[in-house]
């Protein structure tokens, strides 16, 4: 029963975090945006395997009154219990417009 705890506790899973900067961003604050969330999840003890920059792009329907954002696409392993973490951080920033973590098979 103890070895199952641990084992839990040891799991990591693997995740894709899209992320909608403001599009009014400068060049130096969107690379410092990129950064942060970076070093949050490495600071939690994840590994980030990929990071693509989708550029600018059109938005579906205004968020924030923005018609365009900046989309950022993260893949990294975790451990589960961090994620409320790092949604909650991505919910607060400013420069975030939206975000959506998903767990990956």
């Amino acid at each position: 029963m103890v070895m199952e705890k641990v084992d839990a506790q040891e799991k990591v899973n693997e995740y894709e975090l899209t992320v909608i900067l403001r599009p009014e961003l400068s060049e130096e604050k969107l690379t410092t945006a990129i950064e942060n969330v970076k070093k949050f999840i490495t600071g939690k003890g994840g590994v980030i395997s990929d990071t693509k920059s989708w550029g600018k792009r059109r938005l579906a329907y205004p968020i924030k009154h923005s018609a365009e954002g900046n989309y950022i696409l993260f893949k990294f392993t975790m451990k589960p219990n961090q994620n409320r973490e790092l949604e909650t951080n991505l919910r607060i920033s400013e420069e975030v417009l939206r975000h959506l973590l998903v767990k990956l098979d």
